[in-house]
């Protein structure tokens, strides 16, 4: 499994996320689990295989940054998707604006180039062009404005 499709089914569990009620650890713990994954291949290719040590790692750091700064986050979305309110914004494109954000912000590790690359390829594999053109413009203005190099 690469990185990219760690990144992807973090997207996938932040967004899944935003409909539970359990504790962020419970939930991963329950969606990360051989049996989930199992239940999920059928439907989904990005769930044949499960994530290595490291894999889970980052995936469970990205989802429990994300409900950690959902707050933060979200108004940085909401601060740049001029003329939209963030009630209109699709729930899949949030959660690919918040990985992607918590990306720039909390992990350095990963350059910033990569992070809205793979934001708007995972935005266009789940929505419309219009919407990856959106979450492009959006992390970019938010790059500029927000993150100091």
């Amino acid at each position: 499994m690469t990185r990219n499709t760690a990144r992807e089914i973090a997207v996938h569990l932040a967004y899944e996320w935003s409909f539970s009620d359990l504790p962020v650890e419970e939930f991963l713990n329950q969606q990360l689990s051989a049996e989930t994954f199992s239940d999920l291949a059928p439907e989904y290719e990005l769930y044949n295989e499960m994530p290595n040590e490291k894999q889970l790692l980052y995936i469970r750091r990205l989802v429990s940054g994300v409900s950690e700064h959902a707050a933060e986050l979200d108004s940085y979305i909401e601060k740049y998707a001029q003329g939209w309110r963030f009630e209109r914004i699709s729930l899949v494109a949030s959660a690919i604006m918040r990985v992607a954000m918590f990306e720039m912000l909390y992990m350095p590790d990963i350059p910033h180039g990569v992070a809205i690359n793979e934001a708007v390829i995972i935005a266009k594999k789940y929505d419309t062009p219009q919407v990856a053109k959106f979450v492009n413009g959006i992390l970019g203005s938010f790059l500029r404005e927000e993150i100091k190099e």
